[in-house]
């Protein structure tokens, strides 16, 4: 019977990394419970994100008259302009300007038409500011009636719209590197954050709903923090909150593997072109670049708007953790579609909205010779690095990663048979020490 039961879930299992049916979200960051509190290792952000010179020229110049800018190989900023005379502003103020048909509030416009129609699961748009049009993306589960239906929408929207299928799906994935574990799901820890009295972390909103208590470990011995503050759909983004009230040592840095970190020195907003870097226990470190803003995409669970939209690739076990470049956070990831062998796309939760709307501010490394943060530096332009290195302190955790990854383990399929059931009672019982032992049970039985 046992090996019956493996049997399936492993089968699901495949299926999900195939397909990406898992549900939840999960990457990689230095956050450890156990480590000691030393408030002084980070101070928290308070400057507001730099802008880039692409960015301030359409704030500047206004929606009507751009669509957008981003940054060429060679590291210059390019701004869409749709007159003469924003284009001679663009030169002088030494950024390139590529003259375009339709503006910044014609795209915005065309995407609330496709919002207005019939939700379509599935789905996803973004606007592309080079090509100077609104790309409409349907995945797999996609039915021809349905994509029938919206290409009539985008149709009569005009010929700025344009109809693309993917394969894969779009999904909010689940699984980790240095996980947080419930059994609400599995996900890792994005970045980590303060309101000044308390530290949380940052994470994926369809991690797990409010009160989902996680852990450090698969046997429910360490316990981590208490969800909270969750945004899901919507949005992408949600705290924990750790029971010791501080993030610990080494809460300024994200891990790559290898027991190598990257300090985050502080935060800004993605640019279209800008180099970005991400890494979770599935696929390990990867690069990629920004695509598209303001992306939206209609998950299964609903929709989630004002994504960052990449061409970095990620699977199954890649979601929830941070997306940054050049020391920078930018993004928490959402979810995507495809794989690390052919391809993807990859959308995150941009993390200068999540720290606005939750009122929080990130925790960053000391810069040299000083006491705080400095303001964060411009979006990264042309090639990047991930940011300077530093040692991951705090457990060990590359055996844990082990167990976690191997494709034995069957927790995540029995987490896709029967999440939404345990999910609602996971607060109830989770707390209680006899609830403890049947938690570690639950885990010594399905984690192989």
């Amino acid at each position: 019977m046992r090996h019956a039961r493996r049997r399936v879930v492993r089968r699901v299992t495949r299926l999900a990394a195939v397909g990406g049916l898992l549900l939840g979200g999960a990457m990689v960051t230095n956050a450890v419970a156990s480590e000691p509190p030393d408030p002084s290792i980070g101070v928290p952000y308070s400057a507001r994100p730099a802008k880039s010179m692409g960015t301030d020229l359409v704030s500047r110049l206004g929606t009507s008259r751009t669509a957008g800018s981003w940054v060429d190989s060679a590291g210059r900023p390019v701004v869409a302009v749709t007159d003469e005379k924003a284009a001679d502003e663009v030169e002088r103020a030494g950024a390139r300007a590529k003259m375009v048909r339709h503006s910044m509030s014609d795209l915005k416009s065309a995407t609330a038409t496709l919002r207005s129609a019939p939700r379509v699961p599935g789905t996803a748009w973004a606007l592309d500011y080079k090509s100077n049009e609104v790309v409409v993306r349907g995945d797999s589960t996609v039915s021809a009636s349905d994509w029938s239906r919206l290409t009539d929408v985008a149709e009569g929207i005009g010929g700025f719209v344009r109809m693309e299928r993917t394969e894969g799906t779009f999904t909010a994935r689940v699984n980790g590197a240095q996980p947080i574990l419930s059994t609400a799901g599995r996900c890792s820890a994005g970045f980590n954050v303060t309101d000044g009295t308390t530290d949380y972390i940052l994470t994926a909103g369809h991690c797990g709903p409010d009160g989902s208590v996680w852990f450090a470990d698969d046997r429910g011995r360490d316990q981590v923090g208490t969800s909270l503050k969750g945004s899901f759909p919507g949005d992408d983004y949600s705290l924990v909150k750790y029971d010791s009230g501080r993030a610990g040592e080494g809460a300024d840095v994200v891990a790559v593997g290898d027991g190598k970190g990257v300090r985050i020195t502080g935060v800004a907003d993605a640019e279209v072109g800008q180099k970005i870097f991400r890494s979770g226990s599935t696929s390990g470190l990867r690069e990629g670049e920004v695509t598209a803003l303001n992306a939206t995409v209609n998950y299964p669970e609903g929709t989630v708007t004002g994504l960052i939209e990449t061409n970095v690739c990620a699977e199954p076990g890649d979601s929830g953790g941070p997306m940054f470049a050049d020391g920078i956070a930018l993004g928490v990831t959402s979810g995507g579609s495809g794989d690390c062998t052919a391809g993807g796309t990859t959308f995150f939760q941009p993390v200068t909205k999540a720290l606005t709307e939750l009122g929080v501010k990130l925790i960053v490394a000391k810069q040299a010779g000083g006491t705080g943060a400095s303001p964060a530096p411009a979006a990264s332009q042309g090639a990047a690095s991930p940011g300077s290195s530093a040692p991951v302190t705090g457990e060990d955790v590359s055996g844990l990663l082990t167990r976690l990854t191997d494709p034995r383990n069957v927790g995540p399929g029995l987490l896709v048979i029967a999440g939404s059931l345990v999910a609602l009672v996971a607060t109830r019982w989770i707390r209680a020490e006899q609830d403890r032992k049947a938690y570690r049970q639950h885990y010594s039985a399905t984690w192989g």
